[in-house]
Formats: structure tokens, C-alpha cells, sequence
């Protein structure tokens, strides 16, 4: 084609042209082996649905369960056995009570059951020996959609919808008004960045919270759990990935949060739980101790040594802050080991 437009016997209009229905007569070529690249994706995810989707449910209700409207709250673990398969206990022998009203915290190091626990009151499994009764009835024997509406549980890893703040905290509840929304925002400190927002508590928070802080998030989280008013309230690792501004203004509320209704507590830091009623602390699936933050440290046991831990994990971190602001500014260091969240009360 360029040869004969240099002989001209062709004009170059001619040859772009040519060029260009070229171009468009492959076009539909390419896009049909991009919509069989894209079928052929489809298909392969939709097998992995729908597998998921027939897949019998392991934990189903009783053929006549009881539904419930407003649980008490108390919680009893009777010698309960659990294991997420048949190779390796993952709780055993475990057994305590919790009062309605009570707060307890679970206590341990990774791997050691703290969040089994959780999962097997919201019957999420179900468990091979022992029995979990709630006011006294055994847990099978709830409806599962009932049971669950009694729980509300605050995680560390906060999960937030592309719609606005209102929406994220009462998720499309029509029986959670604006003034609910409102009140249980302000009691866990969230109404003070929700009031300097353009548009409140109608802002949008973007694809999963994209537009707010990790400590903002984890306050709707708070917010979206009082705001249901649940009989039990569980609280597992919700402190853990804020900062210690945002906790310290969860600590101010933490006493309102678990006023009046039945509280488990799960936490790394063991500052954000020395004012719950008691603590138990779990390693390798079994209870060791149970007690009071200031008895659990005169046992010198399990739960000294996870304080101790903490405590030159902290006091090491601020010499390293320390050491910084000395090189930054040539003064002293502002903060000092006395100053440490995490060693408060002893």
C-alpha cells in the first residue's frame, strides 16, 4: 500500500482508509476472543457458587426451635469439647458462667480459643460434647435467626457498605430510627467526627469505608452494635488496630457499652480490659486461671507473664519514640514508660 501511494496510483486518503477498515474488520475478532476469555472466567467462578450454594448447612434448628424475642443473658459452658475436625481438640473440657450483666474477658495467646468460643454461642458450630445453655436452655434448641439477633459482636476488621453513615450503622433496620442512630453514635464518642462532616451522618463512606480512618470505622462499629441493643454484646479484638487516641475515647464509653447486658471481651491489650468483672484466661483449649486483673498478677502465673510481655513490648517501643523525638527536636522525649495505656491500674 505505501509503495503504490509513492507510484500514485493511489491517494493516501486511500490507503489510511484502507488501514482503518482493517483495523475495524479485526476489532470484532478480538472482542470475541475477550468475551471467550471473560465466559470462560464466569465459569469457572460460578462452579465455585454454586457449589457453595448446594452445600447442606452443618448447623440447622430443631424441627420446632424456640424463638426468643429478649434474652437474660447468662451464658453457661458445661465440659464442652469442640474441635473444627476430628484431628486436633480445639476447646476442651471447657466450662464457666456468665450472670446477665456480667462482663468477662477471654484471655490468651493466639490459636488458644478465645474466638472458638465466640463462634459456638453464635452457633456458628455446633460442638461434639458438653452443652452451651443461654438463661438455661440449650443452644441447639433456639432458632438460629433469634438467637443471633440477641448477639451483637464488634470485630477488629471493620466491614462497611458503599452507602452513607446512618445506613452502616443501622444496616437498613427500619426499626432503628435517627434518634437511635444518633444516641448510640454519641455514646461510644462517634457523633464528634460524624458533626464535622459536610453532610453528617448522611456522608458517604465509600467502597468499604475507603473514606474514613480505621479508628472511625471501628467507632460505627461500636455505634452499629448498641444501636441494636443486644442481650449479649462481644467484643473481640476491637481495640487492637486503633490508635491509642481513639481508644482511650472508647475507654471513656466502655463502661456504658457494657452496662446491662452480658459481655465477653477478647483483647491483645490487657489495659482494655482491667475493668471487666472477671477474666479467664485460656491456653491450649483449656481454662488456667480465672480471676480479677489484680488477683490474676498476685497468682504470678499464665497472665503475669502476658502483662510483663506487654509491659517491655510498650516500655521498649517508647524508648524507640523517645529516642526519635531526641534526634527531631534536640530536647527530651515527652513520653515515658509511666505514661504506658497498657500498664494502667497496677
Amino acid at each position: 500500500g505505501g509503495g503504490h501511494a509513492l507510484e500514485g496510483s493511489i491517494t493516501a486518503g486511500v490507503l489510511v482508509s484502507f488501514l482503518q477498515y482493517t483495523e475495524m474488520f479485526f476489532r470484532p475478532i478480538r472482542d470475541l476472543s475477550d468475551k471467550y476469555n471473560i465466559l470462560q472466567t464466569a465459569m469457572a467462578s460460578s462452579e465455585r457458587v454454586f457449589k457453595l450454594l448446594d452445600t447442606r448447612p452443618r448447623v440447622v434448628n430443631v424441627q420446632s426451635p424456640h424463638v426468643v424475642k429478649r434474652l437474660q443473658g447468662k451464658v453457661e459452658f458445661q465440659n464442652v469439647w469442640f474441635a473444627y475436625n476430628d484431628e486436633e481438640w480445639v476447646l476442651k473440657n471447657v466450662s464457666f458462667a456468665i450472670e446477665p450483666g456480667e462482663s468477662v474477658a477471654l484471655v490468651g495467646h493466639t490459636g488458644a480459643g478465645k474466638s472458638s468460643i465466640v463462634n459456638l454461642l453464635e452457633r456458628f458450630y455446633d460442638i461434639q460434647r458438653g452443652h452451651i445453655l443461654i438463661d438455661g436452655t440449650d443452644i441447639h434448641l433456639y432458632d438460629q435467626e433469634s438467637l443471633r439477633k440477641n448477639i451483637a459482636v464488634v470485630m477488629q476488621d471493620v466491614f462497611l457498605f458503599s452507602g452513607d453513615i446512618a445506613f452502616n450503622i443501622s444496616l437498613g433496620d427500619e426499626k432503628i430510627d435517627e434518634e437511635t442512630i444518633r444516641r448510640a453514635a454519641q455514646m461510644v464518642g462517634a457523633d464528634e467526627f460524624i458533626s464535622h462532616l459536610p453532610y453528617g451522618y448522611r456522608q458517604p463512606v465509600g467502597e468499604r469505608g475507603a473514606l474514613l480512618s480505621t479508628g472511625q470505622k471501628q467507632l460505627l462499629s461500636f455505634a452499629r452494635a448498641l444501636a441494636r441493643d443486644p442481650a449479649i454484646l462481644i467484643l473481640d479484638e476491637a481495640t487492637s488496630s486503633v490508635d491509642t487516641e481513639t481508644e482511650l475515647r472508647i475507654q471513656k464509653a466502655i463502661s456504658t457499652l457494657l452496662a446491662n447486658r452480658t459481655s465477653i471481651v477478647i483483647a491483645h491489650r490487657l489495659s482494655t480490659i482491667q475493668h471487666v468483672d472477671r477474666i479467664i484466661v485460656i491456653h491450649k483449649g483449656e481454662i488456667r486461671e480465672v480471676g480479677t486483673h489484680q488477683e490474676l498478677l498476685a497468682l504470678g502465673g499464665i497472665y503475669t507473664k502476658l502483662y510483663e510481655l506487654q509491659y517491655k513490648d510498650r516500655k521498649a517501643r517508647l524508648k524507640v519514640s523517645a529516642s526519635a523525638n531526641d534526634s527531631a527536636t534536640g530536647g527530651g522525649a515527652y513520653g515515658t514508660a509511666d505514661a504506658d495505656p497498657d500498664v494502667r491500674g497496677t
